[in-house]
């Protein structure tokens, strides 16, 4: 048997899942790690962003967050009370996941990151994958896209943490009661946007559901100033080359050059997108929205090759 194999192993890394699913007894144990250099210049921010974006690993796949252990790399000519912001930032967000931290691992290094590595609990049978959707399930996103975009206009100083606090508060936003609509209506498949951006985990989903996917341009929620920043080419390093890896796999219609960036911008602390069945779609944006959470159908997944992306 390898490594990566285990008759309890119910869900490992051969489809991108969001975290690990492994059986024990009557429970789902739910594993993931998530790091992060600093992607705002305040440390309780950034504390509270990574943790929420470690966190969301364990939503995306319907779980409970119960224990969190700090990962912590910090050059050790920082004060300390930099460092000590940084963790007070990651305990208050894991607090309010009604989790908690039960240790961790720091080391000296010249480039500060900082991560958590969570252990949750599901329903075995109520785990959410980002396989298993149907050709004619609608997409439905929590949270605008954008926030690579954004937060490559503060590090050029086109913005400040002030002028953009509203970004800042949506990557700081737990994923928990997204998590809960999308358990209590139930959906075919599910998992958060991150580093891939929105059409980058719409093929990860595609392809392991083994069907093809349209993403309606008109319908994809952004915040404000990312079309202008993305037409001036402000936006990641990491952009160019989630565009050129999806490139054999999309068509992308009326998305222009602008429009390419925007879609495949890498997310700090994304929100949920999930595979409903038409039938269940109203319930679920009624659901989202009861809890307060914004919500969009951006597209829905179709009969073709699998893994292929249509932007319409």
């Amino acid at each position: 048997m390898s490594p990566g194999e285990s008759d309890d192993l119910l869900v490992g890394f051969d489809t991108s899942d969001d975290a690990a699913v492994y059986l024990m007894g009557d429970q789902a144990v739910l594993l993931t790690v998530d790091f992060f250099t600093p992607m705002v210049d305040d440390p309780y921010d950034f504390g509270r962003i990574t943790a929420a974006n470690a966190l969301s690993d364990i939503y995306a796949m319907g779980g409970r967050p119960l224990t969190a252990m700090n990962l912590l790399a910090m050059p050790c000519s920082l004060p300390p009370e930099v460092t000590a912001e940084v963790m007070r930032g990651g305990a208050d967000k894991v607090c309010e996941a009604g989790a908690v931290i039960v240790g961790g691992h720091t080391i000296d290094d010249k480039e500060p990151k900082y991560g958590l590595s969570v252990m949750g609990v599901a329903r075995p049978e109520g785990v959410v994958r980002n396989v298993g959707a149907r050709p004619g399930d609608l997409l439905v996103l929590t949270k605008r896209l954008g926030v690579g975009i954004l937060n490559t206009a503060i590090k050029q100083g086109l913005e400040t943490e002030e002028s953009q606090r509203e970004v800042i508060e949506s990557m700081a936003h737990l994923n928990r009661a997204a998590a809960e609509a999308m358990v209590e209506v139930g959906v075919h498949a599910g998992t958060d946007i991150t580093g891939f951006g929105l059409v980058g985990h719409a093929r990860e989903m595609a392809l392991g559901s083994g069907c093809a996917c349209e993403i309606e341009l008109a319908n994809v929620p952004v915040w404000p100033k990312v079309v202008e920043y993305a037409e001036a080419m402000v936006r990641p390093g990491r952009t160019a080359d989630v565009v050129a890896f999806l490139d054999p796999f999309l068509d992308w219609g009326p998305a222009d050059f602008t429009w390419k960036g925007i879609l495949a911008d890498p997310q700090t602390s994304g929100g949920l997108m999930m595979a409903v069945a038409p039938e269940k779609a109203d319930a679920l944006l009624a659901a989202l929205a009861a809890r307060g959470e914004e919500a969009a159908v951006v597209g829905r997944m179709a009969a073709g090759e699998a893994g292929t992306i249509r932007v319409v």
